[in-house]
């Protein structure tokens, strides 16, 4: 999962997951990491926990804004 984490922050860095953008679904991102929704949704929980996404109910997760400064 570590590296599953490290690719989603690096594709957030990087632009590829923009502030604002929302993440694909779960099952995409399992489709695409070749991995189970289980181990994307913990990812995203770990992600959810440090501030660097946002979940929105029933519109789905969003990389977080940065704070205004």
């Amino acid at each position: 999962m570590d590296e599953l984490l490290e690719d989603l922050l690096s594709k957030i860095k990087n632009g590829t997951y923009p502030p604002g953008s929302q993440l694909p679904s779960g099952r995409v991102l399992a489709d695409e990491y070749d991995t189970s929704q289980s181990t994307i949704s913990r990812a995203v929980a770990r992600l959810r926990e440090q501030g660097v996404l946002v979940g929105r109910p029933g519109r789905g997760v969003f990389v977080a804004e940065p704070p205004n400064r």
